[in-house]
């Protein structure tokens, strides 16, 4: 028998299920935008105060000097940000999926088949 207590109080919990997980998963792509829009933000900042200090040097060899040390410090500060993102996308689909771990791993109940035998004799 179908009991509709029962399953109102299933379908209002999947519902809640599906609703805080957008909710996360949205707050999560914020963060993301925001880390991206800091860094953003501190490479062009990096930027001009390398050129400023790149403006006011006399010689070649320090230019080469001030530029090797400029690729050299975005080259890390990109790689660090990149595997910060990268976690942070990790942790992101983790948290996205937590919520459907438990229903996604146990079987479903399979519903009991009753068969009927429909014979038909002929005379």
């Amino acid at each position: 028998m179908l009991n509709f207590d029962d399953t109102s109080r299933k379908s209002k919990e999947a519902m809640d299920t599906v609703l805080k997980s957008y909710s996360d998963t949205a707050k999560g792509f914020q963060a993301i935008a925001a880390e991206a829009a800091e860094y953003s933000k501190k490479s062009f900042q990096d930027a001009v105060t390398h050129m400023e200090a790149l403006t006011g040097v006399r010689s070649v060899e320090a230019a080469f000097e001030l530029q090797t040390g400029y690729v050299r410090s975005a080259y890390e500060n990109f790689v660090a940000e990149a595997t910060r993102l990268g976690e942070m996308y990790t942790d992101l689909a983790k948290n996205a999926y937590k919520p459907y771990e438990a229903p996604v791993a146990t079987p479903p109940v399979k519903a009991a088949k009753t068969a009927t035998v429909v014979t038909t004799e002929a005379a």
